[in-house]
């Protein structure tokens, strides 16, 4: 049996809900309703107003647009197509959109994408609140967190057909960038299955995260220093050489109080790991003989050519370092 298809025509009920609770003096109860303030009030939107052509963009600016986000685009593409693979045969789109709230790449099926574009879930299409009002994309943004818009929580009563589950994405040094998007246009998704989508979309959101510290740093050492169970992402670090912290993600930041938006500035792993104790130099002599006897399988006299120098001074500089072949 085919699913249930929402009407595209605005919804007048909607509309009087929206603007009652509005004038409530109860709105900022729910997060939603603040949102449907924020639209009215702030942007001053009209929840009635039909759908407008020119919130779409023409194909030079989306191409510009996504050129401008190269990076974003070529890390995020993978992840979508296999979140696309979880969702696509319920019905569902997975769109990614900049911070603009402007879609800038899309996963639709063949027998979907026609009502989609119909929506405005297409590439071009803006989805900022200040345009649309209350909806995943644009609130998402608004409110740098993970949202769930179903259905009537639309402010605009011309989208309350959609489900939209939505997550921010920030990049390298902690900035917002764009917000991932599952939409749904189908009657029987309710409240239960937009609760699972939205689960699968904070984690693809939280692997794009990854991807782009990892590219970002990958000529260093991504060390994991723990993970938000409040689904913020892992804590990792990226370390150079040194042993010094040279990167960290959102959650690092978050966890270590490093802030956001800007490069850090190095500081020693220990520091981060609970080991504060200053680096000497018999430090790094100790880390350098037990590299090479390792390499060496434990062997003095292989480890000592590996560095070039004699098996008696290398027993002396053990000796020297506090270093036993035991350890």
């Amino acid at each position: 049996m085919a699913a249930l298809q929402p009407s595209l025509e605005p919804d007048p009920d909607h509309a009087a809900r929206v603007l009652n609770a509005v004038q409530s003096s109860r709105a900022a109860v729910s997060a939603v309703a603040a949102s449907w303030c924020r639209s009215a009030l702030h942007h001053g939107l009209d929840p009635a107003a039909p759908r407008s052509v020119a919130e779409r963009l023409g194909g030079a600016e989306l191409k510009a647009l996504r050129a401008g986000n190269g990076e974003l685009l070529a890390v995020a593409a993978p992840v979508l197509d296999r979140l696309f693979g979880s969702v696509g045969l319920a019905g569902a789109c997975v769109l990614i959109a900049d911070t603009g709230g402007v879609v800038l790449d899309w996963r639709a099926g063949d027998a979907d994408a026609s009502r989609f574009e119909e929506l405005g879930l297409a590439p071009g299409a803006s989805w900022a609140e200040a345009a649309q009002g209350t909806n995943g994309i644009g609130t998402c943004l608004v409110e740098g967190r993970a949202v769930t818009i179903h259905r009537d929580e639309h402010f605009a009563s011309r989208n309350v057909g959609v489900s939209c589950m939505d997550a921010p994405i920030f990049d390298a040094e902690g900035r917002l960038i764009a917000a991932l998007d599952i939409s749904s246009a189908r009657g029987d998704h309710d409240r239960a299955m937009a609760a699972l989508i939205a689960a699968l979309v904070q984690d693809a959101a939280r692997h794009i995260e990854r991807d782009l510290f990892c590219r970002r740093y990958a000529d260093a050492r991504i060390v994991l220093a723990g993970t938000d169970p409040t689904a913020r992402g892992h804590a990792l670090l990226a370390v150079d050489r040194d042993d010094l912290v040279i990167g960290a993600t959102r959650a690092a930041r978050q966890h270590f109080r490093l802030g956001s938006g800007t490069a850090i500035c190095p500081r020693p792993l220990g520091e981060f790991l609970g080991d504060g104790q200053p680096a000497s130099f018999d430090d790094g002599d100790r880390a350098v003989l037990r590299q090479a006897l390792a390499r060496a399988g434990g062997n003095v006299s292989s480890a000592a050519r590996l560095l070039g120098i004699g098996r008696a001074t290398f027993y002396r500089r053990m000796e020297r370092v506090g270093l036993s072949l035991r350890h």
